[in-house]
């Protein structure tokens, strides 16, 4: 067994339970098959350089569950081998929000019991992400990351790359350093352009298009190039602003909102002027949910399907097939365009 390098001893996880994991892990492989006699507690001990009573207490809690069998005077032997181990999944994201929550429940309900997800937040910080990935890479089988750091892409690469790379599938955002890693991505320019592009009978009706981006957050520049692109290929009248007071909001215009704040202050300003959505003024939001679909009769969106991202990552783990997919991005015509 050679496991010096995959024993933490930094770790906030107890070195028995890591002694389990090993174990387990060996016995899953098939390194160790059933009426087999594996290692003595000595003898793990010294090739971990652990404590006799660690290692001792890995083992009694190994046969406690059924797993390990021990006779007096020969010592332990493998019980059983189907270990019923979970696949343990780390999903590391950039932010926490509806849409990164729909990722995580539709990831642990197509893992189902097969395996379990625990989330990392990284809040767009290199040095948080190192921090995660530095103490959690002897621990899971498989890395769910979402790429998106407000510093240089290269640094986040390189941190990326400590990972094994059969245990990392990217989500979200394409790294043009990481091309050959499995990926479930949105392409954001083209995204909004053929989104938009789906509604364009709506949206000629409006005198100009304005495209909400607020600039102190970290959304993906790229939907500024699409939103531009989408505008000058029809001849539309349009502008990008970083934010908006209620004497932008004008009578015959449209408005592409990225933000949920902008969104609902945008909706609280209309009521005040009296504008109708749909009717005096567009409105188009960024990324779909259920809020959306009953806000002032519904609001129109553009957005990627969350929940099948998950659902792929999920299945691509399960079925250990992974590769490079495009998520589908959906224009949903409701009342407030």
């Amino acid at each position: 067994m050679k496991h010096e390098i995959r024993i933490n001893h930094d770790s906030e996880v107890p070195k028995y339970k890591q002694v389990v994991d090993l174990l387990l892990s060996d016995i899953e492989a098939g390194i160790f098959k059933i009426g087999q006699r594996i290692p003595s507690i000595n003898e793990t001990s010294e090739e971990l350089l652990l404590s006799r009573d660690t290692v001792e207490k890995a083992y009694v809690f190994l046969r406690k569950k059924g797993i390990l069998a021990s006779v007096r005077g020969k010592g332990y032997y493998v019980n059983k081998v189907d270990v019923g181990k979970k696949i343990k999944v780390a999903l590391i994201l950039n932010k926490l929000s509806n849409y990164k929550r729909s990722i995580y429940y539709s990831l642990s309900e197509t893992l189902g019991s097969k395996g379990n997800v625990d989330v990392f937040i990284y809040n767009y910080s290199i040095e948080q992400f190192e921090e995660i990935v530095i103490n959690q890479t002897l621990h899971y089988d498989y890395f769910v990351i979402l790429p998106h750091f407000k510093d240089n892409d290269a640094t986040g690469v390189d941190i990326i790359k400590r990972i094994p790379k059969d245990k990392v599938l990217l989500v979200d955002r394409k790294m043009d350093l990481l091309s050959d890693y499995p990926l479930v991505y949105q392409e954001y320019e083209k995204d909004i352009q053929n989104a938009l592009d789906k509604g364009k009978d709506l949206i000629q009706k409006y005198t100009k298009v304005n495209l909400v981006f607020p600039a102190n957050q970290y959304y993906s520049r790229y939907i500024v190039r699409g939103f531009q692109i989408f505008c000058q290929v029809n001849n539309f009248p349009f502008s990008v602003i970083d934010q908006f007071d209620e004497n932008e909001i004008i009578k015959g215009e449209a408005f592409v909102l990225i933000s949920d704040d902008d969104l609902y202050r945008f909706i609280k300003i209309c009521r005040n002027k009296m504008l109708k959505l749909g009717t005096d003024v567009g409105l188009v939001a960024y990324n779909e949910n259920p809020v959306k679909e009953l806000l002032e009769e519904g609001i129109t969106t553009i957005s990627t399907n969350h929940d099948l991202i998950g659902r792929m990552a999920g299945e691509m783990i399960l079925s250990n097939d992974f590769k490079r997919v495009k998520s589908p991005f959906e224009f949903i015509k409701r009342k407030s365009l």
